[in-house]
Protein backbone atom coordinates (compact mmCIF):
# COMPACT_ATOMS: atom_id res chain seq x y z
CA UNK A 1 0.00 0.00 0.00
CA UNK A 2 2.97 2.22 0.49
CA UNK A 3 5.26 0.87 -1.64
CA UNK A 4 7.95 2.84 -2.96
CA UNK A 5 8.46 3.21 -7.19
CA UNK A 6 10.61 4.86 -9.87
CA UNK A 7 14.76 5.86 -9.32
CA UNK A 8 15.79 8.43 -6.96
CA UNK A 9 16.60 11.86 -8.20
CA UNK A 10 20.05 13.69 -8.42
CA UNK A 11 21.99 15.17 -5.52
CA UNK A 12 22.91 18.62 -7.37
CA UNK A 13 22.78 21.34 -5.06
CA UNK A 14 25.01 22.29 -1.79
CA UNK A 15 24.55 25.16 0.57
CA UNK A 16 24.09 28.23 -1.82
CA UNK A 17 21.16 26.80 -4.27
CA UNK A 18 19.36 25.95 -1.03
CA UNK A 19 19.20 29.03 0.17
CA UNK A 20 18.49 30.41 -3.38
CA UNK A 21 15.46 27.94 -3.60
CA UNK A 22 14.06 29.30 -0.33
CA UNK A 23 14.20 33.18 -1.26
CA UNK A 24 13.35 32.38 -4.88
CA UNK A 25 10.08 31.34 -3.05
CA UNK A 26 9.72 33.80 -0.12
CA UNK A 27 11.06 36.82 -2.03
CA UNK A 28 8.31 36.57 -4.52
CA UNK A 29 5.44 38.25 -4.79
CA UNK A 30 4.27 37.75 -1.26
CA UNK A 31 6.05 40.95 -0.03
CA UNK A 32 4.31 43.20 -3.65
CA UNK A 33 0.99 41.42 -2.99
CA UNK A 34 0.31 40.41 0.58
CA UNK A 35 1.01 43.96 2.51
CA UNK A 36 -2.08 45.76 1.42
CA UNK A 37 -4.43 42.96 2.71
CA UNK A 38 -2.91 42.42 5.94
CA UNK A 39 -3.01 46.04 6.10
CA UNK A 40 -6.11 46.03 5.76
CA UNK A 41 -6.65 43.40 8.62
CA UNK A 42 -4.30 44.92 11.31
CA UNK A 43 -4.66 48.37 10.41
CA UNK A 44 -1.62 50.05 12.43
CA UNK A 45 -0.76 46.62 13.90
CA UNK A 46 1.04 45.55 10.68
CA UNK A 47 4.35 45.25 12.04
CA UNK A 48 2.75 43.38 15.18
CA UNK A 49 1.90 40.62 12.56
CA UNK A 50 4.57 40.50 10.38
CA UNK A 51 6.44 39.87 13.74
CA UNK A 52 4.30 37.08 15.31
CA UNK A 53 4.52 35.52 11.55
CA UNK A 54 7.83 35.38 11.16
CA UNK A 55 8.00 33.92 15.01
CA UNK A 56 5.39 31.14 13.71
CA UNK A 57 7.46 30.71 10.66
CA UNK A 58 10.32 29.68 12.70
CA UNK A 59 9.29 27.66 14.81
CA UNK A 60 8.09 25.81 11.66
CA UNK A 61 11.66 26.44 9.77
CA UNK A 62 13.51 24.61 12.66
CA UNK A 63 10.91 21.43 12.92
CA UNK A 64 11.23 21.35 8.81
CA UNK A 65 15.40 21.24 9.27
CA UNK A 66 15.69 19.28 12.21
CA UNK A 67 12.75 16.34 9.74
CA UNK A 68 14.51 17.39 6.34
CA UNK A 69 17.71 16.21 7.80
CA UNK A 70 16.46 13.08 9.26
CA UNK A 71 14.34 12.09 6.09
CA UNK A 72 16.55 13.66 2.96
CA UNK A 73 13.35 12.50 0.40
CA UNK A 74 11.30 14.48 -1.44
CA UNK A 75 7.98 15.30 -0.26
CA UNK A 76 8.62 17.64 2.79
CA UNK A 77 5.84 17.34 5.52
CA UNK A 78 4.26 14.40 3.48
CA UNK A 79 6.95 11.95 4.46
CA UNK A 80 7.74 13.41 7.42
CA UNK A 81 3.93 13.07 8.57
CA UNK A 82 3.60 9.68 6.94
CA UNK A 83 7.10 8.32 9.01
CA UNK A 84 5.91 10.07 12.62
CA UNK A 85 2.38 9.67 12.92
CA UNK A 86 1.27 7.35 10.25
CA UNK A 87 0.17 7.03 6.76
CA UNK A 88 -3.37 9.38 7.12
CA UNK A 89 -1.42 12.64 9.07
CA UNK A 90 1.08 12.16 6.05
CA UNK A 91 -1.67 12.42 3.55
CA UNK A 92 -3.38 15.27 4.56
CA UNK A 93 -0.32 17.42 4.95
CA UNK A 94 0.28 15.95 1.28
CA UNK A 95 -2.92 17.12 -0.25
CA UNK A 96 -3.10 20.57 1.78
CA UNK A 97 0.49 21.12 0.35
CA UNK A 98 -0.61 20.33 -3.50
CA UNK A 99 -3.96 21.89 -3.64
CA UNK A 100 -3.10 24.95 -1.55
CA UNK A 101 0.59 25.48 -3.52
CA UNK A 102 -1.11 24.65 -6.94
CA UNK A 103 -3.76 27.58 -6.16
CA UNK A 104 -0.90 29.99 -5.24
CA UNK A 105 0.78 28.75 -8.74
CA UNK A 106 -1.93 30.11 -11.09
CA UNK A 107 -2.13 33.06 -8.95
CA UNK A 108 1.70 33.67 -9.22
CA UNK A 109 1.31 33.41 -12.85
CA UNK A 110 -1.38 36.07 -12.98
CA UNK A 111 0.41 38.13 -11.14
CA UNK A 112 2.99 37.77 -13.94
CA UNK A 113 0.35 38.86 -16.95
CA UNK A 114 -1.40 41.62 -14.68
CA UNK A 115 2.07 43.18 -14.05
CA UNK A 116 3.96 42.66 -17.61
CA UNK A 117 0.43 43.03 -19.55
CA UNK A 118 -2.36 43.68 -18.02
CA UNK A 119 -4.95 43.58 -20.88
CA UNK A 120 -3.53 39.87 -22.29
CA UNK A 121 -3.16 39.15 -18.30
CA UNK A 122 -4.69 35.26 -18.60
CA UNK A 123 -2.24 34.56 -21.83
CA UNK A 124 0.98 36.11 -20.41
CA UNK A 125 0.43 33.39 -17.37
CA UNK A 126 -0.26 30.44 -18.99
CA UNK A 127 3.15 31.39 -21.21
CA UNK A 128 4.72 31.62 -17.90
CA UNK A 129 3.71 28.51 -17.16
CA UNK A 130 4.73 26.65 -20.19
CA UNK A 131 8.57 28.20 -20.18
CA UNK A 132 8.68 28.01 -16.17
CA UNK A 133 8.01 24.12 -15.92
CA UNK A 134 10.29 23.92 -19.46
CA UNK A 135 13.13 25.23 -17.58
CA UNK A 136 12.01 22.73 -14.47
CA UNK A 137 12.18 19.47 -16.85
CA UNK A 138 15.25 20.81 -18.04
CA UNK A 139 16.97 20.17 -14.42
CA UNK A 140 16.91 21.41 -10.99
CA UNK A 141 20.11 23.01 -11.43
CA UNK A 142 19.37 25.27 -14.06
CA UNK A 143 16.19 26.12 -12.14
CA UNK A 144 18.77 26.85 -9.31
CA UNK A 145 20.79 29.12 -11.53
CA UNK A 146 17.76 31.04 -13.23
CA UNK A 147 16.15 31.50 -9.54
CA UNK A 148 19.63 33.09 -8.36
CA UNK A 149 19.32 35.54 -10.73
CA UNK A 150 15.64 36.37 -10.35
CA UNK A 151 16.71 36.85 -6.34
CA UNK A 152 19.51 39.31 -7.59
CA UNK A 153 17.46 41.38 -9.24
CA UNK A 154 14.22 41.23 -6.66
CA UNK A 155 16.71 42.31 -3.82
CA UNK A 156 18.20 45.10 -6.07
CA UNK A 157 14.66 46.63 -6.74
CA UNK A 158 13.59 45.48 -2.68
CA UNK A 159 16.30 47.62 -1.73
CA UNK A 160 15.82 51.00 -3.92
CA UNK A 161 12.23 50.87 -3.06
CA UNK A 162 13.29 51.02 1.11
CA UNK A 163 15.65 53.74 0.07
CA UNK A 164 13.41 55.80 -1.67
CA UNK A 165 10.86 55.34 0.91
CA UNK A 166 13.36 56.10 4.04
CA UNK A 167 14.91 58.98 2.02
CA UNK A 168 12.11 60.68 1.17
CA UNK A 169 9.79 64.14 3.40
CA UNK A 170 6.92 61.80 3.34
CA UNK A 171 8.67 59.05 5.60
CA UNK A 172 6.59 59.37 9.33
CA UNK A 173 8.37 57.32 12.03
CA UNK A 174 5.20 57.73 13.45
CA UNK A 175 3.38 55.00 11.33
CA UNK A 176 5.84 52.62 12.47
CA UNK A 177 4.35 50.58 15.62
CA UNK A 178 4.91 47.17 17.26
CA UNK A 179 2.56 47.01 20.22
CA UNK A 180 -0.87 49.41 19.50
CA UNK A 181 -3.14 48.43 16.58
CA UNK A 182 -6.57 49.87 15.83
CA UNK A 183 -8.20 46.66 14.19
CA UNK A 184 -7.74 44.71 17.71
CA UNK A 185 -5.95 41.71 18.35
CA UNK A 186 -8.36 39.75 16.33
CA UNK A 187 -7.25 41.90 13.21
CA UNK A 188 -3.23 41.36 14.01
CA UNK A 189 -4.19 37.61 13.94
CA UNK A 190 -5.55 37.98 10.47
CA UNK A 191 -2.65 40.30 8.74
CA UNK A 192 -0.27 37.32 10.39
CA UNK A 193 -2.52 34.26 8.63
CA UNK A 194 -1.98 36.47 5.77
CA UNK A 195 1.64 37.60 5.92
CA UNK A 196 2.72 33.60 6.44
CA UNK A 197 1.80 33.78 2.58
CA UNK A 198 5.42 35.61 2.05
CA UNK A 199 7.26 33.35 4.43
CA UNK A 200 5.96 29.88 3.65
CA UNK A 201 8.61 29.64 0.19
CA UNK A 202 11.06 28.02 2.68
CA UNK A 203 9.52 24.72 2.53
CA UNK A 204 11.04 24.84 -1.16
CA UNK A 205 13.96 23.25 0.48
CA UNK A 206 12.96 20.51 2.48
CA UNK A 207 10.92 19.58 -0.28
CA UNK A 208 13.80 19.09 -2.16
CA UNK A 209 15.53 16.92 0.28
CA UNK A 210 16.26 14.15 -2.10
CA UNK A 211 18.45 16.64 -4.83
CA UNK A 212 20.45 18.26 -2.16
CA UNK A 213 24.13 17.52 -1.59
CA UNK A 214 24.79 16.08 2.34
CA UNK A 215 21.40 16.98 3.79
CA UNK A 216 21.90 16.53 6.87
CA UNK A 217 24.00 19.32 7.27
CA UNK A 218 23.09 21.21 4.42
CA UNK A 219 18.93 21.41 5.03
CA UNK A 220 19.00 22.19 8.80
CA UNK A 221 21.89 25.63 7.59
CA UNK A 222 20.10 26.74 4.33
CA UNK A 223 16.33 26.82 6.15
CA UNK A 224 17.28 29.05 9.08
CA UNK A 225 19.85 31.07 6.56
CA UNK A 226 16.63 31.69 4.01
CA UNK A 227 14.43 32.95 6.35
CA UNK A 228 16.73 34.86 8.50
CA UNK A 229 17.50 36.84 5.12
CA UNK A 230 13.77 37.15 4.23
CA UNK A 231 12.75 38.21 7.78
CA UNK A 232 15.34 41.34 7.35
CA UNK A 233 14.34 42.03 4.01
CA UNK A 234 10.26 41.65 4.67
CA UNK A 235 10.59 44.20 8.12
CA UNK A 236 12.81 47.08 5.94
CA UNK A 237 10.01 46.95 2.93
CA UNK A 238 7.13 46.72 5.08
CA UNK A 239 8.81 49.77 7.53
CA UNK A 240 9.84 51.88 4.89
CA UNK A 241 6.30 51.39 2.77
CA UNK A 242 4.19 52.30 5.82
CA UNK A 243 6.19 55.36 6.85
CA UNK A 244 5.28 56.37 3.60
CA UNK A 245 1.62 55.70 3.07
CA UNK A 246 0.56 54.54 6.65
CA UNK A 247 -2.00 52.12 7.20
CA UNK A 248 -5.08 53.36 6.13
CA UNK A 249 -3.60 53.93 2.94
CA UNK A 250 -1.58 51.25 2.45
CA UNK A 251 -4.43 48.84 2.88
CA UNK A 252 -6.22 50.63 -0.45
CA UNK A 253 -3.04 50.79 -2.99
CA UNK A 254 -3.68 47.81 -5.19
CA UNK A 255 0.11 47.73 -6.17
CA UNK A 256 1.28 49.25 -2.60
CA UNK A 257 5.59 49.73 -3.66
CA UNK A 258 5.14 51.33 -6.96
CA UNK A 259 2.32 53.64 -4.87
CA UNK A 260 4.99 54.26 -1.64
CA UNK A 261 7.65 54.82 -4.77
CA UNK A 262 4.83 57.29 -6.03
CA UNK A 263 4.09 58.89 -2.85
CA UNK A 264 7.43 59.46 -1.75
CA UNK A 265 8.19 61.65 -4.58
CA UNK A 266 9.95 59.36 -7.69
CA UNK A 267 7.09 58.67 -10.14
CA UNK A 268 9.51 57.38 -12.72
CA UNK A 269 10.50 54.84 -10.38
CA UNK A 270 7.01 53.05 -10.11
CA UNK A 271 7.62 50.76 -14.04
CA UNK A 272 10.76 49.69 -12.45
CA UNK A 273 9.09 48.40 -8.79
CA UNK A 274 6.30 47.02 -11.54
CA UNK A 275 9.15 44.87 -13.38
CA UNK A 276 10.25 43.52 -10.28
CA UNK A 277 7.34 42.39 -8.80
CA UNK A 278 6.52 40.36 -12.47
CA UNK A 279 10.44 39.55 -11.89
CA UNK A 280 9.54 38.13 -8.32
CA UNK A 281 6.21 36.37 -9.29
CA UNK A 282 8.56 34.97 -11.75
CA UNK A 283 10.52 33.68 -9.36
CA UNK A 284 8.04 32.39 -6.97
CA UNK A 285 6.15 30.36 -9.59
CA UNK A 286 9.38 28.56 -10.58
CA UNK A 287 10.11 27.56 -7.59
CA UNK A 288 6.20 26.64 -6.35
CA UNK A 289 6.19 24.52 -9.56
CA UNK A 290 9.65 22.39 -8.54
CA UNK A 291 7.97 21.77 -4.70
CA UNK A 292 4.65 21.13 -5.51
CA UNK A 293 5.69 17.92 -8.53
CA UNK A 294 8.03 16.96 -5.86
CA UNK A 295 5.55 16.30 -3.52
CA UNK A 296 3.42 14.71 -6.21
CA UNK A 297 5.86 12.71 -6.49
CA UNK A 298 6.19 11.23 -3.27
CA UNK A 299 2.57 11.01 -2.77
CA UNK A 300 2.55 9.12 -6.61
CA UNK A 301 5.60 6.72 -4.91
CA UNK A 302 3.33 5.78 -2.50
CA UNK A 303 0.01 5.21 -5.21
CA UNK A 304 -2.24 8.58 -3.04
CA UNK A 305 -2.09 9.94 -6.93
CA UNK A 306 -1.66 7.75 -10.24
CA UNK A 307 1.62 5.71 -9.97
CA UNK A 308 2.85 6.65 -13.22
CA UNK A 309 3.90 10.74 -11.87
CA UNK A 310 6.68 8.96 -9.91
CA UNK A 311 8.57 8.14 -13.08
CA UNK A 312 11.88 10.03 -12.97
CA UNK A 313 13.70 11.32 -16.42
CA UNK A 314 16.55 9.21 -17.22
CA UNK A 315 18.73 12.13 -18.30
CA UNK A 316 17.85 15.12 -16.45
CA UNK A 317 17.22 12.50 -13.43
CA UNK A 318 13.56 14.71 -12.24
CA UNK A 319 10.14 13.80 -11.77
CA UNK A 320 9.07 14.64 -15.46
CA UNK A 321 5.25 13.38 -15.64
CA UNK A 322 4.54 15.31 -12.17
CA UNK A 323 6.11 18.47 -13.41
CA UNK A 324 4.23 18.08 -16.89
CA UNK A 325 0.91 17.60 -14.76
CA UNK A 326 1.66 19.89 -12.29
CA UNK A 327 2.21 22.43 -15.11
CA UNK A 328 -0.58 21.40 -17.19
CA UNK A 329 -3.24 22.16 -13.87
CA UNK A 330 -1.52 25.16 -13.14
CA UNK A 331 -1.92 26.41 -16.73
CA UNK A 332 -5.76 25.76 -17.45
CA UNK A 333 -6.40 27.28 -13.94
CA UNK A 334 -4.64 30.64 -15.09
CA UNK A 335 -6.29 30.39 -18.35
CA UNK A 336 -10.00 29.97 -16.89
CA UNK A 337 -10.06 31.81 -13.38
CA UNK A 338 -8.74 34.70 -11.35
CA UNK A 339 -7.01 33.08 -7.99
CA UNK A 340 -5.04 36.55 -7.27
CA UNK A 341 -7.52 36.96 -4.12
CA UNK A 342 -6.37 33.24 -2.88
CA UNK A 343 -3.74 34.46 -0.56
CA UNK A 344 -5.91 33.01 1.87
CA UNK A 345 -6.70 30.26 0.93
CA UNK A 346 -2.99 29.18 0.53
CA UNK A 347 -2.00 30.33 3.84
CA UNK A 348 -4.93 27.91 5.35
CA UNK A 349 -3.69 24.90 3.57
CA UNK A 350 0.09 25.75 4.25
CA UNK A 351 -0.78 26.30 7.58
CA UNK A 352 -1.97 22.99 8.23
CA UNK A 353 0.57 21.67 6.48
CA UNK A 354 3.15 22.84 9.07
CA UNK A 355 1.16 21.68 11.83
CA UNK A 356 1.65 18.49 10.92
CA UNK A 357 5.40 18.88 10.79
CA UNK A 358 5.25 20.48 14.05
CA UNK A 359 3.34 17.38 15.56
CA UNK A 360 6.01 15.24 13.79
CA UNK A 361 8.94 17.43 15.17
CA UNK A 362 7.25 16.92 18.88
CA UNK A 363 8.08 12.95 18.09
CA UNK A 364 11.64 13.19 17.15
CA UNK A 365 12.76 13.81 20.71
CA UNK A 366 10.80 13.59 24.16
CA UNK A 367 13.27 16.32 26.30
CA UNK A 368 10.65 19.10 27.17
CA UNK A 369 13.54 21.72 25.72
CA UNK A 370 13.27 20.11 22.00
CA UNK A 371 9.50 20.17 21.94
CA UNK A 372 9.22 23.70 22.78
CA UNK A 373 9.61 25.20 19.43
CA UNK A 374 7.55 21.93 17.98
CA UNK A 375 4.99 23.10 20.56
CA UNK A 376 4.74 26.60 19.68
CA UNK A 377 4.71 26.13 16.01
CA UNK A 378 1.88 23.36 16.29
CA UNK A 379 -0.36 26.48 18.38
CA UNK A 380 0.84 29.27 16.12
CA UNK A 381 -0.11 27.37 12.79
CA UNK A 382 -3.72 26.80 14.34
CA UNK A 383 -4.45 30.01 15.86
CA UNK A 384 -3.56 31.48 11.93
CA UNK A 385 -5.36 29.36 10.32
CA UNK A 386 -8.74 29.62 12.04
CA UNK A 387 -8.17 33.66 12.14
CA UNK A 388 -7.97 33.74 8.40
CA UNK A 389 -11.05 35.11 6.81
CA UNK A 390 -14.60 33.54 7.31
CA UNK A 391 -14.56 32.39 3.46
CA UNK A 392 -11.17 31.24 3.05
CA UNK A 393 -11.51 28.86 6.33
CA UNK A 394 -14.78 27.65 4.84
CA UNK A 395 -13.37 26.65 1.66
CA UNK A 396 -10.36 25.02 2.54
CA UNK A 397 -11.58 23.09 5.33
CA UNK A 398 -14.10 21.98 2.20
CA UNK A 399 -10.82 20.84 0.10
CA UNK A 400 -9.48 19.00 2.89
CA UNK A 401 -12.71 17.30 3.22
CA UNK A 402 -12.72 15.87 -0.14
CA UNK A 403 -9.39 14.94 0.32
CA UNK A 404 -10.10 13.11 3.56
CA UNK A 405 -13.18 11.50 1.42
CA UNK A 406 -10.69 10.42 -1.44
CA UNK A 407 -8.08 8.92 1.00
CA UNK A 408 -11.64 7.08 2.70
CA UNK A 409 -12.75 5.36 -0.16
CA UNK A 410 -9.08 4.37 -1.26
CA UNK A 411 -8.59 2.65 2.25
CA UNK A 412 -12.08 0.91 1.83
CA UNK A 413 -11.02 -0.09 -2.17
CA UNK A 414 -7.53 -1.65 -0.71
CA UNK A 415 -9.70 -3.70 1.80
CA UNK A 416 -12.11 -5.25 0.01
CA UNK A 417 -9.46 -6.32 -2.86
Amino acid sequence: MTGRSGAELRRTLGLDDAVVMGLGSMLGAGIFAALAPAARAAGTGLLLGLALAAVVAYCNAMSSARLAARYPASGGTYVYGRERLGEFWGYLAGWAFVVGKTASCAAMALTVGSYVWPGQAQAVAVAAVVALTAVNYGGVKKSAWLTRAIVAVVLAVLAGVVVVCLVSGRADAGELRLVASDAGAGGVLQAAGLLFFAFAGYARIATLGEEVRDPERTIPRAVPLALGIALVVYAAVAAAVLSVLGARELGEAAAPLAEAVRAAGLPEAAPVVRVGAAVAALGSLLALILGVSRTVLAMARDRHLPVALSAVHPRFRVPHRAELAVGAVVGVLAATVDLRGAIGFSSFGVLLYYAVANASAWTLDSRPTARLLPAVGLAGCLLLAFSLPVLSVVVGAGVLAVGVLAYGLRRWQWRWR
